[in-house]
């Protein structure tokens, strides 16, 4: 991945938005450098569709700034939404394809949208499918297409403008760990090419493989942020040990166990001892019988479960 020039591309300052008496996103701040991936993450209602729906001009917050630093200097949403938006690439959560078009006239289609010639952007599309690994779908139309190859033609079609900055609202929701996996690949890519990118996601392992820094958001605030491996550092205990099977769930309650964990959490029928040292933990567990242990790192999934709960929540 390239060097991260520290300038920033796109400011977000004091952002706020209220629907009735709730608030959704409070007093919200970040930054995003040229070259940078910075993943948003927070669980259902954290603010996080709403965010990027006032990035891009499609809400109107309450109060803030928000700020894109173009060749020309600053410019502001939503008084100069038409410039930024001809300067960003855009893939949401939900398919916008045309139906009635191929692949090749999607591309086509949308580069006129910003007001490039015929001939400008002909040139481009072969390039923009291979880039999506499309190019013998150039005459397909979308109802022909796989759920990945569908994601990956917009992301091709949000690079018909070659844009500094993607704003990607859960761009592998519902691909299958192949096409997700592919999805990666491209990213990183365009990564490597210098583009920024702002990524919505709720898959923690795609965050982390991604993200330059994380921005953890719940109930519309910010309760973290920073580059993965230090939150991590910085909110958990190093070692994990998973006790499953007959009898684990009183384990939370054994003083020897409690004794050696830092912190321990139970989940249905599973005791998550959170610990700086495992290896005296397991010794212990090892005497007792009829139990399964999964000893591991900690990782982004435990951050997030740590800082926004472990409660399901059913609220969009």
């Amino acid at each position: 991945m390239r060097p991260v020039n520290n300038a920033p591309l796109f400011r977000v300052n004091q952002l706020r938005k209220r629907y009735g008496d709730t608030t959704v996103v409070d007093d919200l701040s970040f930054e995003i450098a040229p070259g940078e991936c910075l993943g948003v993450i927070g669980p259902n209602g954290a603010g996080k569709t709403t965010t990027i729906r006032m990035c891009l001009g499609l809400t109107a917050p309450d109060a803030g700034e928000i700020i894109y630093t173009g060749s020309g200097g600053d410019l502001h949403m939503p008084r100069d939404a038409l410039a930024i938006k001809a300067q960003l690439g855009v893939v949401t959560q939900f398919d916008t394809l045309d139906p009635d078009f191929s692949c090749a006239e999607n591309l086509m289609v949308y580069g006129r949208y910003f007001g490039f010639r015929r001939a400008e952007i002909a040139p481009r599309v072969p390039e923009l499918l291979a880039f999506a690994a499309l190019t013998n779908k150039a005459d397909a139309k979308p109802g022909e297409l796989s759920g990945g190859m569908k994601r990956r033609l917009s992301l091709a079609r949000a690079l018909v403008n070659d844009p500094k900055l993607l704003l990607l609202d859960e761009p592998t929701t519902g691909l299958d760990p192949q096409a997700r996996h592919l999805m990666w690949e491209r990213l990183q890519v365009l990564l490597q090419r210098g583009k920024s990118i702002l990524l919505t996601t709720h898959f923690m392992d795609e965050a982390e493989r991604l993200c330059s820094r994380l921005l953890v958001l719940d109930h519309g605030r910010k309760i973290a942020e920073g580059k993965p491996r230090d939150l991590i550092a910085q909110h958990l205990e190093p070692d994990v040990v998973e006790v499953y099977g007959h009898g684990a769930v009183p384990l939370a309650e054994a003083p020897e166990l409690k004794a050696l964990a830092a912190r321990i959490e139970v989940s249905g029928e599973t005791v998550f001892f959170y610990t700086q040292d495992a290896r005296r933990l397991l010794d212990v567990l090892t005497q007792r019988g009829g139990l399964r242990t999964f000893h591991r790192p900690a990782n982004l999934e435990d951050l997030f479960l740590k800082l926004t709960g472990r409660q399901i929540r059913e609220d969009a």
